[in-house]
Formats: C-alpha cells, sequence, structure tokens
C-alpha cells in the first residue's frame, strides 16, 4: 500500500503545479470561497484554460484529441486540482469525459471515436446519463423504456429519472430494452441519443434542499441512428456496468484531500462555537478524523493497484461505501455542532450537490444543512450501499449471489 509515483509522474505533477501557479488568481483559497454565480462562471472559463493546455482526457489517444499520458499522470493531475481546490472538469465532464467518452474508447467503433471524443473535450457535445427509471433504480436491469429499429434508427419510448444536469445537455448515453422477451439482464442496449429533438421532454426536479440539480426525461417516438448502439446490440448490460465503474476512477486521489478539507472546516466551526469542549462531540469529531484519514489509506490502496496494473477493480466500491457512509455522518455531526442554529438557513449552500463541498467554503448554515442533504442521497446515488455490499460480498469475497426475494423476477 504505497502509491510510489514514477520520475516521469512527478515531474508531470510539476508541470501541473506551475500551470496552476500560472493560471490562479492570487491569494486563491479555492473555488468554494465563491458565490454560486461566481464559481459558475469561474468553471466555464476553468474548463477552456485546461481543454487549450491539454489537461482534458490526458489519458486518451492524441488521435481524438487527448494527450497520450497514462492512467498515472490522471492520478497525479486530479491530485494536483483537489489540493488546488479547483475543479479537474467541468459540470457535465463527469458524464462526458470520464464516463461515456472512457466507454467509448473501450467499446465504440472507430466511427463513433473519431466523430464523438474531440466533441467531448472541446465542449460542443454535454452528455448526461440515462440508466434510472421510476421503477429501476437499484434494480436497474427492471427498466422498461424501450427501443425498437425502425429502418435505419432506433425510435425510444419511455422516461428516465434522476438525470443529472440534464438540461445543460445535448446528449444523454441511455439504457434501453430493445428485446421484451429476453431476460431482464439480457435485452439491453445503450444507445447515444441527442437530447435536441421534438420526442425528449426536459423536466427539473427541485429538491428539498431547493435546488434542481436532477431531471426527469420523457422519450415519446424520440430517434437516434441505427449505428450509435456502444457494443453490441442486446448486450448493453455488459457496456452499463463497465461504465459505471468509470463513475469512480480519479475518486481514490480526490475524496481523502476534499473530505480532510471538509474536516478541517467543522473542527474550526465547532471552536468558534465554543462547543470544542463537549466531550461527546469531541468524541465523535476523534470518530470523524480516524474515519476520514483511514479514508487516505484506502485511496493508497486503489491507487497502488492503479499504478501497477492502470485499472480500478472491485475495490472501488469499498470507496464509494467507505466514503458516502462516512460522508452521511459527519454532516449530522456538523449539524448538532451547529445546535439551534441549523434551524435558520443562512449563506451560501453547497456549490456542488453531491459530496464534500468545495474547498474554501465558509461556514454558514446553509453550507453545512446542504451537506447534510447530500449526504443522506451519498449512500443511494451511483450505486446504495445495499448494493455495494453485494458486489464486495460477490467479487471480492466470493460468496454466493443472495437469494431473490420472493416474487421477484430476478
Amino acid at each position: 500500500m504505497n502509491p510510489r509515483y514514477s520520475a516521469q509522474a512527478e515531474a508531470f505533477r510539476a508541470e501541473v503545479r506551475s500551470f496552476l501557479d500560472e493560471h490562479l488568481p492570487e491569494n486563491w483559497t479555492g473555488i468554494g470561497a465563491l458565490t454560486h454565480d461566481e464559481a459558475m462562471a469561474f468553471t466555464d472559463r476553468w474548463r477552456a484554460t485546461l481543454h487549450q493546455h491539454g489537461f482534458l482526457g490526458l489519458s486518451w489517444p492524441k488521435e481524438y484529441g487527448g494527450a497520450g499520458l497514462s492512467k498515472v499522470e490522471q492520478v497525479v493531475l486530479v491530485e494536483e486540482m483537489a489540493r488546488a481546490g479547483v475543479p479537474a472538469m467541468g459540470p457535465n465532464d463527469t458524464f462526458s469525459v470520464k464516463m461515456v467518452g472512457n466507454t467509448l474508447l473501450r467499446w465504440g467503433t472507430e466511427a463513433q471515436k473519431q466523430r464523438f471524443l474531440p466533441r467531448i473535450l472541446s465542449g460542443e457535445d454535454r452528455w448526461c446519463q440515462g440508466y434510472s427509471e421510476p421503477d429501476a433504480g437499484s434494480d436497474l436491469a427492471g427498466l422498461r423504456t424501450r427501443a425498437v429499429l425502425d429502418g435505419d434508427s432506433w425510435r425510444i419510448d419511455g422516461q428516465k429519472i434522476w438525470q443529472t444536469r440534464a438540461r445543460e445537455a445535448n446528449w444523454i448515453f441511455l439504457l434501453v430494452r430493445t428485446d421484451p422477451d429476453a431476460p431482464k439482464h439480457k435485452g439491453l442496449t445503450l444507445l447515444l441519443v441527442p437530447l435536441d429533438q421534438p420526442g425528449v421532454e426536459v423536466r427539473p426536479l427541485r429538491m428539498m434542499g431547493g435546488r434542481a440539480d436532477f431531471n426527469a426525461v420523457f422519450f415519446n417516438a424520440a430517434c437516434t441512428d441505427a449505428d450509435n448502439v456502444v457494443g453490441a446490440v442486446n448486450d448493453g448490460w455488459a457496456v452499463a456496468q463497465s461504465l459505471l465503474g468509470l463513475e469512480r476512477g480519479d475518486e481514490a486521489a480526490t475524496n481523502p484531500v476534499q473530505f480532510r478539507a471538509e474536516w478541517d472546516r467543522l473542527v474550526a466551526m465547532a471552536r468558534e462555537s465554543g462547543v470544542i469542549g463537549d466531550p461527546v462531540l469531541r468524541d465523535r469529531l476523534i470518530d470523524a478524523y480516524v474515519r476520514v484519514e483511514t479514508m487516505r489509506f484506502l485511496g493508497y490502496r486503489i491507487l497502488t493497484g492503479v499504478l501497477s496494473t492502470g485499472v480500478i477493480g472491485p475495490e472501488a466500491s469499498i470507496s464509494k461505501l467507505y466514503w458516502s457512509e462516512y460522508h452521511r455522518d459527519v454532516t449530522r455531526l456538523a449539524v448538532d455542532v451547529l445546535g439551534a442554529r441549523a434551524m435558520v438557513v443562512e449563506g451560501r449552500a453547497p456549490l456542488r450537490g453531491y459530496r464534500a463541498d468545495d474547498p474554501g467554503a465558509p461556514n454558514s448554515t446553509a453550507s453545512w444543512v446542504g451537506a447534510l442533504y447530500n449526504g443522506v442521497a451519498d449512500t443511494i446515488y451511483a450505486g446504495t450501499s445495499e448494493v455495494q455490499r453485494g458486489i464486495l460480498a460477490e467479487k471480492v469475497l466470493g460468496l454466493p449471489r443472495e437469494p431473490p426475494a420472493p416474487g421477484s423476477s430476478r
């Protein structure tokens, strides 16, 4: 568990730090110190700067617009961006670059790579994810959105839900049912679908924290070209599962930085509030410190594997399970530190609707109460805790698959 970086990787680290010194404003304390509008404007400018200097799609081949570097340099990049308190990508790039872009590199045709990858990096195409449905979330294979091949195009009917940033996207990668007679894990296909067409409606979903980061997307005879299939027709489950693993790829490097910065901010608030001497709260703060430091060593273990093999295996589920349950608990602790003040929500809410608030964030009640709302959802999105435990039991420990519930079609 010792992620030793090569001399080449450390030279690249120095290059990234020089870039940050040159392009960040003086006295920069992190994007979290900005207002919401300032942060959004900064992120747009920052993404353009990253693209201009070749820091997007870093490990992608040069013929598709990437830099042709290794996964190791990609880890170094996100690590340094997290330490500097700046995003390593744009708002939609978790879906655009990290997920569908890397999926196309593995599963896409040459024509798909030539068409989509450069446009992803330039920002011309912005993507969102079309997996969950009202009756198919953790049981994703139970989805019902249908696609039927009609001449040289697919006709799509159905509904997806919880689409993050769908209103800013112009494409969606969509898991659909193409063979209704096949077992439910079979007969699924991953399609690339343009959102800007008459048969698609995107509706925002306002959450209890006041944000509308999520959306519902409705398809009514929407169309996409017949060759916009990723992988094979009726074999979309394999593609979809590999894509979900990419969602957790860089977290081993960034999570320990972000969550430790959040913990430091929580301790500062406890001191300022005069409750740092409360023995129960002190015990909970110490427990949170132990857990966030353990997260750092879990990250080291995952990074050691990445540095030696270039891939992340099922251990990514350990990371997701660990950090999400930690963050659920630490945000509850933060609200207990606030005490009665938490009932009056004032100040800037978290800039992000998931995980820790950004470095430099203020200790406002809105920031911490918003973080609590996010923490409740942390153990649900990107795979529930129950799903992660099932993956670990089967794929890491080699235990038999859990039997289906009575009446289940699984």
